[in-house]
């Protein structure tokens, strides 16, 4: 039972990750009925985005706010470890570099928009779709030789220690504080969805995007939010993953991106909800089967997931069939 409780308390933290990056999917999906197949790339760059201002601009950010922190309220945070006196390894360090690094790809979101989907829109899907493979393809080797090929140690954020549960499992701080960032940011986009203006403009152009058009909302503008926010929900689950471990490498976003496109589809890719319990149940099948099975297996199991979804469910679990007028 211990062990069951370990591999799920470890599933549902790996599977919030990958609902933040089929959060991204499944929106461009649902605005354009667009695949971004180069979304785990966008995860990757707000990886290395994290990496650097891990190395530079947000530890010398914490350290010069407080680096006096004695005598008020802050002190009692940085004696409890959740801000960092003098740049160490805390909560607001690591919640800083993250906004910072969303920022980044969210402009990186738009720019690909604008240049890469936005030109090739009034053409085929099929042109879209291998615009989408070429923009990947640019990312990943792009990475390569902006970064490097090899691997780099990402450095510690957050001070792991243990916390000990009933049943012997043992979940760490990283683990806890990466599942609520992961599940604060869900929340905040399902209320900027169904509870903002540009949410209900969103919801319009997803439904029908001539007939947003008449309605006089900017659908350009609509369609490049919508990769800005996609984009840097990728860039938080890149942050997120680096913490949790912490090596990372220009590559590190084709199998990840891929498993997240697997759990958009599982949930019904265009369905937010669904994309989130997509992601949750990728995260928690995965895990199980390394703890009961075989590690071998890690991967092979996400798309034997996709293979058995489309053959017997193709709108997904949430998903709805869209009858077609002839």
């Amino acid at each position: 039972m211990g062990t069951f409780l370990q591999q799920l308390i470890n599933g549902i933290s790996l599977g919030s990750i990958y609902a933040l990056i089929a959060l991204g999917y499944t929106m461009v999906y649902g605005v354009l009925k667009l695949i971004n197949f180069a979304h785990g790339d966008v995860f990757m760059v707000g990886a290395f985005m994290g990496y650097y201002l891990a190395n530079g601009l947000g530890v010398r950010a914490a350290q010069s706010l407080f680096a006096n922190p004695e005598g008020n309220a802050l002190s009692r945070l940085v004696t409890h470890g959740i801000i960092g006196g003098g740049g160490e390894p805390s909560v607001f360090t690591a919640l800083l570099i993250m906004l910072l690094a969303m920022l980044i790809c969210a402009i990186l979101g738009v720019i690909i928009e604008r240049f890469a989907y936005r030109p090739v829109r009034k053409y085929s899907r099929l042109t879209a779709l291998i615009t989408a493979i070429g923009v990947s393809l640019l990312l990943e080797n792009g990475g390569q030789f902006v970064f490097g090929a090899d691997p780099k140690p990402f450095p510690q954020l957050i001070v792991s220690r243990n916390i000990n549960l009933p049943g012997g499992a043992v979940i760490t701080n990283q683990d806890l504080i990466v599942l609520v960032i992961a599940i604060a940011l869900m929340v905040a986009l399902q209320i900027v969805v169904f509870r903002t203006k540009v949410g209900k403009a969103m919801r319009a152009v997803s439904y029908n995007l001539q007939s947003a058009k008449l309605m006089g909302i900017n659908t350009d503008r609509i369609i490049a939010y919508t990769f800005a926010l996609g984009s840097a929900l990728a860039a938080a689950a890149g942050v997120l993953v680096a913490i949790r471990i912490p090596r990372i490498d220009p590559l590190m976003g084709v199998i990840v991106g891929l498993k997240a496109f697997v759990a958009a589809v599982l949930g019904g890719i265009g369905n937010i909800p669904g994309a989130v319990l997509g992601g949750l149940l990728i995260g928690m099948t995965e895990t199980m089967v390394v703890g009961y099975l075989s590690p071998t297996y890690r991967d092979a199991v996400a798309f034997a997931i996709l293979i058995l979804i489309l053959l017997f469910r193709p709108s997904g679990l949430l998903g709805s069939v869209a009858q077609e007028k002839v």
